[in-house]
């Protein structure tokens, strides 16, 4: 895990605690921007609600919306949020995984509101693949207005223990 710029409030922070960190803000939020592309290279974002178990997030939607058409066709989504690249699948509602996490309370960040009643419901499974690049992770708002330089743009590999 390579570091490419320290941030001026954390230098030390050694690339396993960034790691850790970058895990926590993931787990902690359920909010991020879903990008996809159609078969036919077209672009698309998205502002999705998520569930994290380990590493992997789980975004409930529609089997019918472009996102999970996206998916679909092309096995591949980006989270922009903290930003990285995964392989994603549309699983069914009723697939043992998605039932398992449902039973263990691991979705409840986006089995609330009926969702899962829905009768197009299905949810978009993304696996992290190569590096999850952060900007001003644990950096305060103003540190960045001050020096968006050097506040910290890192990366990691999640996959990495």
């Amino acid at each position: 895990m390579q570091q490419t710029t320290e941030s001026p409030t954390s230098p030390s922070d050694s690339d396993e605690a960034h790691r850790d960190r970058t895990l926590t803000a993931i787990r902690r939020r359920s909010f991020a921007v879903l990008s996809t592309v159609s078969a036919e290279g077209f672009p698309h974002a998205a502002g999705v609600v998520y569930a994290t178990h380990g590493t992997t997030l789980h975004v409930h939607t529609m089997r019918s919306s472009r996102k999970a058409r996206n998916v679909a066709a092309t096995g591949r989504a980006a989270v922009v949020t903290i930003q990285f690249q995964g392989s994603a699948e549309v699983l069914p509602m009723d697939s043992p995984e998605i039932v398992a996490l449902l039973a263990a309370g691991d979705l409840d960040p986006i089995a609330g509101h009926g969702a899962f009643d829905e009768p197009d419901g299905c949810v978009i499974r993304i696996v992290p693949s190569g590096r999850v690049h952060t900007y001003g992770l644990g950096v305060s708002a103003i540190a960045v207005a001050r020096d968006p330089l050097h506040v910290g743009a890192r990366s990691c590999d999640l996959r990495t223990r």
